[in-house]
């Protein structure tokens, strides 16, 4: 697949009515790109993709390597090759962090990757436990979320940005999973600081969108009744 390609694998309004069931697996993921995040099979933690190696981080806040079978409802992957972006060399939030990136480039209408490697003086993560049938919604998911807390973290922030019209098919705007490199913290970015790193990203001129057409539950469900905007506010 081209560098220039974004892989991804269902939908997040997909997961707004509780389609959680995972429906492919990681090693076929996997051929698709070796840098990601999403979710896995009954919205089991969060999922976080480095140099081929993918993680989970379960809602106990455990960093677990998966294996080529775990199953996924939702996902982004990609081939990396990142480009620097700018130095940190002052303290930074995630609002000002994205606004310095957007200011920066002329992509607010195309999806593209976000990497940051560094110190974390301060992170904050969440990750949700896994769920089992019949599955909640989102938000009840969202409201009981788990959340982790670490102080002088080296890690990797990665994740994606998405133009606000494709609000529903995936997050609108940035969407940042962490990972730390001694695995002791993970997840979904609620909150950081960190004062140093090389800002790098990746555009992309093609989005492959690939739907789970072999689920029952998704092919029959109608999405004009559920708050999908509204949802993926609170959630995400």
């Amino acid at each position: 697949m081209s560098k220039s390609t974004l892989y991804q694998y269902g939908t997040l309004a997909l997961l707004v009515p509780g389609l959680f069931k995972g429906t492919k697996s990681i090693g076929s993921l996997l051929s698709h790109g070796d840098t990601g995040i999403g979710t896995g099979d009954g919205l089991d933690g969060e999922l976080v993709v480095l140099d081929g190696q993918p993680y989970q981080i379960d809602g106990s806040g455990n960093v677990n390597k998966l294996s080529e079978d775990f199953m996924v409802p939702f996902a982004d992957v990609h081939f990396a090759d990142y480009k620097d972006l700018f130095e940190l060399k002052d303290f930074i939030n995630p609002q000002k962090l994205e606004e310095a990136v957007l200011s920066k480039l002329n992509y607010n209408n195309i999806f593209f990757s976000f990497r940051l490697h560094g110190n974390f003086n301060k992170i904050v993560t969440r990750s949700v436990d896994k769920q089992t049938e019949p599955y909640p919604k989102l938000v009840e998911c969202a409201d009981k979320q788990n959340e982790f807390h670490g102080e002088n973290k080296v890690g990797t922030l990665i994740g994606y940005y998405a133009p606000q019209i494709f609000n529903g098919p995936a997050v609108g705007g940035f969407h940042l999973h962490f990972l730390a490199d001694d695995l002791s913290i993970g997840g979904h970015v609620l909150d950081f600081k960190v004062n140093n790193g090389m800002v790098k990203v990746q555009p992309f001129n093609n989005l492959e969108q690939v739907f789970p057409t072999d689920s029952k539950e998704f092919m029959q469900h109608d999405f004009s009744k559920d708050d999908v905007n509204g949802a993926i506010s609170k959630a995400e």
